[in-house]
């Protein structure tokens, strides 16, 4: 029997995909094998020593100790892509609000129209609306910074309305780059897509390379009275440069799904209160694919979306299975291979990859392990974590 802890409110879909009669799945359990969770800040001393792996259910990990799992051997796991389209589609509503004035509009019918006649509240509208005007999406130019799965939708559907798209992405896949229309132009640098695009909008991890991303140095990039999206992590913008933009109508105007004190009461910010992966579909999408992804793992070893060990899979077929991790220095297969040989125990399909000071290793062997190989394994300087399967 697989043990699950969850943390936070998780979609029943996902968990749905534990079957009962293998899996105890709750929110408080003794010794879990795995953890799955949204936004809830794990702390290292929360890890139950039984942990074998971490699931969120959804795309970013800063709220969870990435580095110390690493070390005790415990896969960390995402749900890339699966928050894609509603994260687009608020970074849609995001644009329209920034280029029609949309929600003065509403305030000014709701506390101007109660208690007038339906000719009194025909003239309110008609002479109201003029206050209103705003501009169209269309013919505008939109710089997309960051074009993995969600930036990628976010420029496909600029182009669809209208818009000019330039995209900037230094660490942009091969992947990525062949899922991108031609019609988006690829720029070299920051730089030049501020100082080009009408509208920005961001969608970046939180990295030391992206923290404070947009700082008082880019601030003055931006095209005078350019809107900045930020619907990704608050910490891709620093507070006192976004002030300074605006204060100086460098920046026309802040949407942000991440509110912060110094902001609060700005006319020139539109705080979201974090609603970009806040739809019923993302979160059953993100439970789903999260529940899935540990199930494989748990059960065959198999990891796919972790960020921290290497994407791997091996068919099962026959035999036993041995999955271990270890740290990513020479001749540490060929240990644990002398290991099996000694004991006379051949194997029958293996597999190996690395990631950075990682390695991760799955060997299907013809005989069943026993607790004296699985003691050898452990004991070998450099292993992890071992399992049997």
């Amino acid at each position: 029997m697989y043990k699950v802890r969850t943390f936070n409110k998780i979609s029943v879909k996902g968990l749905e995909k534990f079957p009962r009669d293998t899996y105890e799945v709750a929110s408080e359990i003794g010794h879990p094998d795995a953890i799955m969770l949204r936004s809830h800040v794990l702390k290292p001393e929360d890890i139950d020593p039984a942990v074998k792996a971490v699931g969120r259910a959804g795309a970013g990990v800063n709220n969870i100790p990435v580095a110390d799992c690493t070390g005790r051997g415990i896969v960390v796991f995402n749900a890339p892509g699966a928050n894609a389209n509603a994260v687009k589609e608020l970074a849609v509503a995001a644009m329209l609000l920034s280029t029609r004035d949309i929600l003065g509009a509403i305030d000014f019918v709701r506390s101007e129209g109660p208690g007038k006649s339906a000719e009194e509240l025909h003239k309110l509208v008609e002479d109201g609306k003029k206050k209103f005007g705003g501009t169209e999406l269309k013919g505008k130019t939109l710089g997309v910074v960051g074009l993995g799965a969600i930036g990628s939708l976010v420029a496909e559907t600029g182009l669809m309305l209208g818009m000019n798209v330039l995209g900037y992405d230094p660490a942009l896949s091969v992947e990525a780059a062949w899922r991108l229309s031609r019609d988006i132009q690829r720029m070299e640098n920051m730089q030049s897509l501020l100082a080009k695009s009408d509208i920005v909008t961001l969608h970046l991890p939180v990295l030391e390379a992206t923290r404070n991303l947009i700082n008082k140095d880019l601030i003055e990039s931006f095209k005078k009275g350019a809107t900045l999206i930020n619907l990704s992590r608050e910490k891709l913008v620093d507070t006192e440069a976004i002030l300074l933009g605006l204060n100086s109508e460098r920046v026309g105007q802040y949407l942000t799904d991440f509110p912060v004190a110094e902001l609060m009461g700005h006319d020139k910010v539109v705080p979201i209160p974090h609603l970009g992966a806040s739809t019923e579909e993302a979160e059953e999408n993100c439970a789903i694919m999260v529940a899935d992804q540990l199930r494989d793992f748990l059960e065959n070893g198999n990891i796919r979306n972790s960020v921290n060990f290497p994407n791997i899979a091996l068919e099962r077929t026959s035999g036993y299975r041995i999955a271990f991790s270890n740290r990513n220095v020479p001749k540490m297969l060929n240990k644990v291979l002398s290991v099996l040989a000694d004991r006379d125990i051949n194997v029958i399909y293996m597999i190996n990859k690395s990631r950075d000071e990682i390695a991760y290793n799955i060997i299907d062997i013809a005989s069943e392990p026993t607790a004296e190989l699985i003691q050898a394994l452990e004991k070998i300087d450099g292993v992890i974590k071992v399992r049997t399967l």
